[in-house]
């Protein structure tokens, strides 16, 4: 009895239900006051245009569906929205747990999976989202759920959602383009579509701002040269001392997804669908004007599918991670324009370790390191194979 309920899911329900009761207890997140003033515009048919959330005094950044998502935390009281986010953003992240070990040909023991999950809330990132109340992680496993398995019924549509909430995850529907999903690519274009016109229909004023003129400025959603935008556009800000011209950004953001998207969409191509998919996560980061360093949650999955090649390069890129070298340095009301060039090396270095994991994946990729373990290969084949053919069985019956 007690080995079945370590390998069952009661270890994961355990530590989704302490970390619920925990985020009820602390409350007090940041960016959870700004998704509640959010819900509650959309509940008193206000505009979110120029208006700031009155506790924290922050804009909600994000596109008017979104805020739709957000009325059921406006609903709630305090405690219970900060509780179910809370619990909601663990579940979350053992799910990506789950995903990636299938994924790799790995067990997925409910202890394990517990273990892990909870391992990985050192990580920067992670704590990030707990304390603030983000919804990355949950943005996160919504992307990993269509595109590890894109043979779904239905898959593409939790993609387009959470285009509909962040915009950045586009990038993922180009990942499906290049490897040849375009029925799922073409489902989850419409469906942030759908998201679009759900925003106009509830909140028409807001939504014209939005797509008007709000979307364009980069600025709205704090500045851009603070430390914690681990973007190119931030490392080109501190660097110039101003924010960079578009045409330089462009073309160094630009090529520099492009290389991660297509290395990514190789990889995809040849059985690694999670090392793929995180390559095309990088990519995003990378080439959006601003990445906090919350949005950089992939690093958990990232983590796990170098893993499965190279020990040395994973245990790196975790410790990075743990570390946040970012604020080593002096940082917040401009410090960052006096940073010196080796404050440079070490403030963007969540930047540097994702130009590392792509020329590494680029290397790889030149040796044919692509599931180069037979035994590894094998078992995600049958994992992926079998619930195909369990399908078939089932409809020919």
């Amino acid at each position: 009895m007690p080995h079945r309920w370590l390998t069952g899911p009661s270890p994961v329900l355990a530590i989704v239900a302490g970390t619920t009761v925990v985020g009820a207890l602390v409350g007090g997140f940041t960016d959870l006051y700004v998704y509640r003033f959010a819900g509650q515009s959309v509940l008193d048919g206000t505009s979110l245009a120029g208006t700031r959330d009155p506790v924290m005094g922050l804009p909600f950044t994000y596109p008017p569906f979104a805020a739709v998502l957000m009325v059921p935390l406006a609903l709630a009281p305090a405690w219970v929205a900060a509780g179910l986010i809370s619990g909601a953003s663990m579940a979350a992240l053992a799910v990506v747990v789950r995903l990636a070990r299938r994924e790799l040909g790995r067990p997925a023991p409910g202890w394990l999976v517990a273990v892990l999950a909870l391992g990985a809330v050192a990580l920067e990132p992670v704590w990030q989202n707990l304390s603030f109340g983000q919804v990355n992680v949950l943005l996160m496993v919504a992307v990993l759920v269509d595109v590890l398995r894109p043979d779904r019924r239905g898959s593409g549509l939790l993609l387009g959602v959470a285009v509909g909430v962040k915009l950045t995850p586009v990038v993922f529907v180009l990942l499906m383009v290049l490897v040849g999903r375009r029925a799922m690519a073409g489902r989850a274009l419409a469906c942030f579509a759908a998201t679009v016109g759900l925003g106009f229909l509830v909140a028409p004023g807001s939504s014209t701002s939005y797509w008007g003129d709000r979307l364009v400025d980069a600025s709205r959603v704090g500045p851009p040269a603070l430390a914690h935008n681990q973007s190119v556009y931030g490392a080109l800000t501190r660097l110039l001392d101003r924010e960079p011209p578009m045409l330089l950004w462009l073309a160094l953001a630009g090529t520099l997804a492009l290389v991660a998207v297509g290395l990514g969409a190789w990889w995809w191509r040849r059985g690694e669908r999670l090392l793929g998919t995180c390559l095309t996560a990088l990519g995003m980061l990378v080439a959006s004007p601003v990445a906090w360093s919350h949005h950089w949650v992939w690093a958990v999955p990232l983590v796990l599918a170098v893993w499965a090649h190279t020990r040395l390069l994973a245990a790196v890129v975790a410790a990075v991670f743990v570390a946040r070298p970012f604020v080593w340095l002096p940082w917040g009301d401009g410090a960052e324009y006096g940073w010196s060039w080796w404050q440079h090396l070490v403030g963007d270095a969540y930047l540097w370790c994702s130009l590392g994991v792509v020329v590494w994946a680029v290397r790889a990729a030149r040796r044919g390191d692509a599931t180069r373990d037979p035994t590894y290969a094998a078992e995600v084949a049958r994992q992926r194979i079998l619930p195909d053919r369990l399908s078939v069985s089932r409809r020919s019956r």
